[in-house]
């Protein structure tokens, strides 16, 4: 699970309902039709840009933002030269026995094993990075569209209320609460899309960007092991995916 996730989830909504809380009374800032005007006005709105599969897919896919875990590249670095000094001294076909803890390297070591021209392990490969990528984007498009449509909604909500307010002008008492209600919505709207869609969206952005410098990784190592490239080479090759302070010292000068 990524903590950083769920600290600042949660950090985020408890900061925001502690300074309620400490402001007076909780329940005056729980309105039941401002509550359905921007929870549901958002979703039904958001599923008018997309399909109900991508829709229903996206909670799940939004789901990675706390699960996602993406390999070490030092690790797979590691890896890699290990595998490329096994295949430099006795073949490709020796590759076959050896254990690969990732699955997209593992998919890749099994095409160099079968024979494949290394064009064409190259072309497969890049497209399952593309095809991933492009599935990874409509999740994150979901949430970008729920952020930029919940404080819309939330002032659809404000104006509905103002117009509910101005129609019952004969009572100044009932103005102050009238109004109170009324700015609920913009409220909602503005948490749903800064504490909670946005940073979500932002967050699947970063996993997917990290998944595809990983999978770019192994395909330079893929490349390198079919060229036969000596595995101090490829390392120095692969170290380039690294921070320069993560790199060994040789590497780094």
């Amino acid at each position: 699970m990524d903590i950083a996730t769920l600290i600042g989830l949660l950090g985020g909504f408890g900061i925001i309902i502690g300074a309620i809380a400490t402001g007076g009374d909780v329940m005056l800032f729980v309105n039941v039709p401002s509550i359905l005007i921007v929870v549901g006005g958002t979703f039904m709105v958001t599923l008018m840009q997309v399909s109900l599969k991508d829709f229903l897919g996206s909670f799940s896919m939004g789901m990675k933002a706390f699960f996602y875990k993406t390999d070490d590249a030092a690790t797979l670095i590691e890896e890699a030269v290990t595998l490329a000094d096994v295949a430099r001294k006795n073949g490709l076909l020796a590759l076959e026995g050896q254990e690969i803890s990732n699955e997209f390297l593992k998919q890749g070591i099994g095409l160099c094993v079968d024979g494949h021209d290394p064009a064409l392990v190259n072309r497969l490969l890049s497209k399952d990075i593309d095809l991933t990528i492009q599935r990874h984007e409509v999740g994150q498009t979901m949430f970008k569209n729920m952020a930029t449509m919940a404080p819309a909604m939330g002032m659809i909500g404000t104006l509905v209320g103002l117009v509910q307010m101005l129609a019952n002008m004969s009572d100044p008492a009932s103005i102050g609460p009238a109004m109170a209600v009324a700015l609920l919505t913009t409220l909602y709207g503005a948490v749903i899309a800064n504490a909670f869609a946005q940073p979500l969206a932002d967050k699947l952005a970063r996993a997917s960007a990290l998944e595809k410098t990983n999978k770019s990784l192994i395909i330079e190592t893929i490349a390198g092991i079919q060229e036969g490239m000596n595995p101090r080479v490829l390392e120095q090759l692969l170290s380039t995916y690294l921070p320069s302070n993560k790199r060994t010292k040789d590497e780094a000068e």
